[in-house]
């Protein structure tokens, strides 16, 4: 069973700044303890790289990027069931680290998304020891790191977006879930509230937001709204009332003020209250 608590290197414990400016330091949050080994070993081998933390969870990863001083986290994909918002989590907390994350194998979608929600390395599980270290230091120099694939793919991201032609109306199809959803956001509501209205949960509301920002090729909540708005998609779209019944009125009431909070307001011009995520990479 995990273990609650980080792991500290022995060498470079939490709040050991002593080789900054030195060294490349490194948490490695992996769910697989021979993985972290390997990595470490690899890493002794190096000068200018030391591991500082390690984690095999994601609140351990969480815990281990607010305790230790690091330039790097090499961040496992499976760590996490959403690895793109683990990942704006993180950078969120820390905005100075830089997060290299490893997947279990090429994926386009997966890329493009972790990409545009600010990651700086991606790799696959099996990349050469030669290749990581070189990846490390790229990183943490300020440098973004793809392998020949992944760079393809964006580039073709690029290039669809900026062909786009400008002020045209986009053939988007959005499904009337979706519809519903969108229409919520441009509203000023979040997540929660959105779930309690369309009768979901919060995650599923999170899952159909990451599948519209690739429809609509938008970053964030604040760009969705915008662009919505801009482009008449989710005109005479009605939103349903929250849910109230004799036993859960009082509850669903206090519930959606909660997640509206007081200066929620529905979007009207260039500026609004609603929530942003980090800004996309591609956007």
């Amino acid at each position: 069973m995990a273990s609650n608590s980080v792991i500290a290197d022995e060498n470079l414990g939490a709040g050991d700044d002593s080789g900054k400016g030195a060294f490349v330091r490194v948490i490695v949050a992996d769910t697989q303890a021979i993985f972290r080994a390997g990595l470490r070993k690899v890493f002794a081998l190096e000068d200018d790289i030391r591991v500082v933390g390690q984690a095999e969870t994601l609140a351990q990863a969480q815990s281990a990027v607010k305790r230790f001083s690091c330039d790097v986290v090499i961040f496992e994909a499976a760590l996490a069931p959403n690895p793109v918002e683990a990942v704006a989590d993180l950078l969120r907390q820390n905005p100075q680290i830089r997060i290299v994350v490893v997947t279990p194998g090429s994926s386009e979608e997966l890329t493009l998304d972790l990409f545009r929600r600010g990651a700086h390395g991606i790799v696959s599980r099996e990349v050469e020891p030669e290749l990581l270290v070189d990846c490390l230091r790229k990183v943490a120099g300020g440098e973004n790191w793809l392998d020949s694939q992944g760079t393809h793919w964006v580039m073709e991201a690029y290039r669809n977006q900026n062909n786009r032609p400008a002020g045209a109306r986009p053939k988007v199809q959005l499904t009337p879930k979706e519809t519903l959803i969108v229409s919520c956001v441009t509203q000023g509501m979040k997540n929660k509230e959105i779930a309690l209205r369309v009768g979901t949960t919060e995650q599923v509301v999170k899952n159909y937001l990451r599948k519209v920002y690739d429809k609509l090729g938008v970053a964030d909540r604040l760009e969705l709204a915008l662009y919505c708005l801009n482009h008449h998609v989710v005109d005479n779209t009605k939103v349903p009332p929250l849910p109230v019944s004799p036993e859960s009125g009082t509850a669903a009431k206090a519930a959606a003020a909660g997640a509206s909070g007081a200066g929620s307001t529905p979007i009207s011009g260039p500026t609004s209250s609603v929530d942003t995520d980090i800004p996309g990479k591609l956007s």
